[in-house]
């Protein structure tokens, strides 16, 4: 095994191969918009961190226990409680948490990772190598819903050296090992189950839960121990859960909630004019907006029907009208910043509803009515009602079927979604092969579209099983499953999402993780 020391200058590939050992803790600041970094700034960030105080947090749907394990729900919640064993910066290469250092074997077939020995759970229980077992396997357990399972299940053994130095053993290379490391929580296992009920949540991260209002609220006070030293500077912190658009922006402006990512996008331009407020960007994809089709369903089972509809969809007053220009037109799912991203496949369908109908002509089936399922917020609903229109003007009638989001999604996990269906995905931002072996929509051997290829699976299994994920041999692999989805369209990409931040004047230092996880680490709320 090869180990690489803490200065090493790697590339992502060698990361990949190898490791770092170093410090560091991520910041998506450098993603951000140099405008909205300077109001920061000029805001009075000068003035340096403070200990105490609450901060309320305004959350656009309710935390769901029975999915804590999956990445794509409860985002706010995580990193609040849990720690993770590695963690991203900016450019995807993997930092220490949890984990020290590592080192991963020459044919990537195993990581030794060297952990804290200075962590306890919130129970006082002392964290071990025995942890990061029991997280791994938990993701490996069919009873979570977890979409890195598949990452999770190629490791095959566990060799322990001592109480913090094991040694994950795979069944063959992945290219999207970190990618894992940054998502696997590590929960307390006496407590798991108790975790998956949403009663308790013991872990090792800089807050301890204190109570749940399903519906209303989930309160956090500050963790005393935490190995971070002088972390975290807040006594607590509490998230709201309002999915009213409009009672969200008066919490907002009355103060009685200093922060938000919920604020939809056509909103975000009165509130960057209101001095009160600071409105920061992200530069990277937070997700994509897309329109899912299920492949068993009447009439879209038809690819054609399905390239109709690609060709239907107006995506610049889509993200004009119901994302308030806060996103970017892309027919596939990898922002710039991914390896995958290519500007002449995003441009691929444009609007044109001509061609559209000459698709539908030619598959026999204008004039259909197709159910349309959508999340029932008012951020799904309008940009469900702009597609709807759209794909009235080429022949496409749609019963729109408003659904609460923890319900959708796991009509998601269970492929029980009518014939079409909008949400937003994640993963994209991340390895590319993550994208189709994790995410429910694209999965090869398991997606939300009972879409199923040959050539498909041998394309994504063979991107997934190699070391690395930016080499030439990679990328061209990229373009092919890029090729698929394109040809395919059983996932339809509309929009890259834009991902933005609204804090009230007091609240400094919150960041997002890669998946979207929120770190309050370092966050405080000034004077």
């Amino acid at each position: 095994m090869t180990r690489y020391p803490t200065a090493s200058p790697l590339s992502r590939r060698a990361l990949l191969r190898g490791g770092l050992a170093g410090a560091g803790l991520l910041t998506l600041a450098a993603c951000r918009s140099a405008a909205d970094t300077a109001a920061g700034r000029a805001a009075g960030d000068a003035a340096g961190p403070r200990r105490g105080g609450v901060l309320t947090v305004g959350a656009g749907v309710d935390f769901t226990p029975a999915l804590l394990f999956a990445q794509s729900a409860n985002t706010l919640v995580q990193r609040l409680v849990f720690n993770t064993l590695t963690r991203y910066d900016d450019q995807l290469k993997p930092q220490p948490e949890l984990a020290t250092s590592w080192s991963v074997a020459p044919d990537g077939t195993g990581v030794t990772l060297k952990l804290r020995e200075d962590v306890t759970f919130h129970s006082g229980r002392r964290f071990t190598a025995d942890d990061v077992v029991f997280a791994v396997k938990n993701l490996q357990n069919p009873a979570r819903s977890a979409q890195l399972r598949s990452t999770a299940a190629a490791v095959t053994d566990f060799r322990k050296n001592g109480d913090f130095e094991l040694t994950l053993v795979l069944a063959h290379p992945v290219s999207n090992l970190f990618d894992l490391f940054e998502f696997m929580i590590i929960p307390d296992s006496a407590t798991v189950e108790e975790a998956f009920a949403g009663t308790k949540l013991v872990g090792t991260g800089p807050y301890t839960f204190t109570e749940r209002k399903p519906g209303s609220s989930i309160t956090f006070a500050r963790n005393e121990k935490y190995w971070n030293p002088g972390r975290p500077y807040l006594d607590g912190v509490e998230i709201r859960v309002i999915p009213q658009s409009e009672s969200l922006l008066s919490s907002l402006r009355t103060g009685q909630t200093h922060l938000s990512y919920h604020v939809r996008g056509k909103d975000l331009a009165a509130l960057r004019s209101e001095p009160q407020f600071r409105v920061t960007s992200y530069d990277t994809g937070g997700g994509a907006y897309y329109i899912g089709a299920n492949l068993t369903a009447e009439h879209v089972g038809d690819k054609r029907v399905r390239q109709a509809i690609a060709w239907a969809v107006d995506r610049e007053r889509l993200v004009q009208q119901a994302l308030g220009g806060s996103g970017t037109v892309s027919a596939t799912p990898w922002p710039r910043s991914s390896p995958a991203y290519s500007a002449e496949a995003a441009a691929h369908y444009r609007h044109d509803p001509d061609r559209a109908r000459q698709l539908l002509k030619e598959a026999g089936l204008a004039g259909i009515t197709l159910p349309f399922a959508h999340s029932n917020d008012p951020g799904g609903t309008a940009v469900a009602q702009v597609l709807q229109y759209d794909l009235k003007q080429v022949g496409i009638e749609t019963v729109l079927q408003p659904t609460d989001s923890p319900t959708m999604q796991k009509q998601l996990i269970a492929q029980a979604m009518p014939a079409l269906w909008t949400l937003s995905h994640g993963f994209a931002q991340l390895h590319p092969a993550t994208l189709a072996v994790s995410a429910y929509p694209f999965n090869e051997a398991k997606n939300s579209s009972h879409f199923s290829s040959p050539a498909y699976t041998d394309i994504v299994q063979r991107a997934w099983k190699r070391p690395d994920s930016d080499s030439d041999e990679a990328k061209a692999l990229y373009r092919q499953i890029t090729d698929t989805l394109l040809d395919e369209q059983f996932v339809i990409d509309l929009a890259i999402a834009g991902l933005s931040e609204v804090a009230g004047g007091k609240a400094r230092g919150a960041t997002l993780n890669k998946f979207g996880y929120l770190n309050l680490d370092d966050a405080y709320l000034t004077a």
